[in-house]
């Protein structure tokens, strides 16, 4: 008779799991997200609990019953309720009809209070309705009567801008001083409704701040090249809130470009960067940059022969192209008093690396033609080096790897010690 066979089934028997838990940063953002949520959230509450109570508080103002009928309620009040020292006769119990009777009397006496306060506003509706008109058009005329005075002036529309604002905060002013009747109390809810909106609204007004500064101050229009922040390209357009620019390309960004060239791609970013960010313009005053073409050489090469022979190249490229701009850059630094001395031809420099000879080019290029001149200097540069004639004096850089071998003494020595 054979023994029974134990079968075990492959479902029930689980091999334990290798994997180690891991907390990556996956999670922790995970964490980290619904908390930047409730905070958003109620940051934004925040916001509209004040803009509604400041809004509630200016049509209580303007649209609530006037003094008389208030002091007209309050005394049928006075008279309706009973006195607190009445005989005990006068004295009844009150029924839920009569509760239900009172309530509905004074809904009906606070809608017809409502409706009596708008149909005594309604004049001053009227009123403050002309004033707004009469400011729109006036805005209108001033705007149009700048731009022809200003022309193309580059703070045109930043003047008009403000006197247009102008116009509109006085023109708003009256009105709802007309509407309010009393200036304290239109004061005292303008002023709460500014805050409140000065408080929700502080990014758009930072960056409306910020595009009045830079048309005033000019730190960059369009067709410039600049940078802002993180932010590199051409600028593009510039409006009320933001600039738009086509993003430049660079080494230190990745991206599908590597070089000062055009992607293709739009980037807009809020005006309010200017007052917090850094501003690099390398086109508004002086559209020429300096640029610097690094040739390694070994250290055995002959040093003066190379440094002359990449001088002659450098300025048969780009010397004849460098002259005229180089003396503008002259003037400009005379006129605020830098230094003057600005080489009208391609300079050469030499540094020392870990084991070869570094040559330095540096010339004056525009700066939307970087590539193209560094291109032309590097194709002119490795096609003259690799002539025979210069073989033996100029010797490329090539990887280099040292092996020392130390003896049982610490010291130098020319073979690899043995073991016993």
């Amino acid at each position: 008779m054979r023994p029974p066979r134990l079968q075990i089934s492959r479902r029930s028997v689980r091999r334990p799991s290798r994997r180690k838990p891991r907390l990556g940063r996956a999670v922790a953002r995970r964490a980290v997200v619904p908390v930047q949520q409730a905070r958003f959230r109620l940051r934004t509450f925040r916001k509209a609990s004040i803009i509604a109570v400041a809004l509630t508080g200016l049509l209580l103002l303007l649209l609530g019953p006037a003094e008389e009928a208030l002091a007209q309620d309050g005394g049928v009040t006075a008279t309706a309720d009973a006195p607190a020292d009445a005989p005990e006769e006068s004295k009844r119990q009150v029924r839920p009809e009569e509760v239900a009777r009172e309530a509905s009397a004074e809904a009906e006496r606070t809608v017809l209070g409502v409706r009596q306060g708008f149909f005594n506003a309604l004049p001053k509706l009227t009123v403050v309705l002309g004033t707004l008109l009469l400011t729109w058009v006036v805005a209108r005329g001033m705007r149009a009567l700048l731009h022809r005075v200003l022309g193309r002036w580059s703070r045109a529309e930043a003047s008009t801008a403000l006197v247009s604002i102008c116009v509109w905060l006085l023109g708003t002013g009256v009105a709802v001083s007309v509407l309010a009747g009393d200036i304290r109390a239109m004061l005292g809810s303008v002023g709460l409704v500014g805050l409140a909106l000065s408080w929700a609204l502080q990014t758009p007004i930072e960056s409306f701040t910020g595009w009045l500064l830079n048309s005033f101050q000019g730190y960059y229009r369009v067709g410039d090249r600049v940078q802002v922040g993180d932010v590199f390209g051409d600028v593009y357009a510039i409006d009320f809130l933001s600039t738009t620019l086509w993003e430049l390309g660079s080494a230190d960004r990745p991206g599908a470009v590597h070089a000062e060239q055009p992607t293709g791609r739009l980037i807009t970013f809020p005006n309010s960067e200017v007052l917090t960010g850094t501003v690099v313009n390398l086109t508004r005053d002086f559209p020429y940059v300096w640029d610097e073409l690094l040739v390694p050489v070994a250290n055995e090469s002959d040093l003066r022969y190379a440094l002359e022979l990449l001088r002659t190249l450098a300025v048969e490229v780009v010397g004849q192209d460098m002259a005229g701009p180089a003396h503008e850059y002259e003037a400009l630094l005379r006129k605020v008093r830098l230094e003057t001395s600005v080489a009208d031809a391609p300079e050469v420099y030499v540094s020392l690396a870990d084991s070869w000879t570094n040559v330095t080019i540096r010339y004056l290029v525009h700066a939307r033609q970087r590539r193209k001149w560094k291109s032309l200097l590097a194709e002119r540069v490795m096609v003259e080096l690799n002539q025979p004639a210069h073989a033996g004096r100029i010797i490329p850089v090539l990887p280099r790897q040292q092996v020392q071998f130390l003896g049982a003494d610490g010291r130098p020595t020319d073979a690899p010690g043995r073991r016993a």
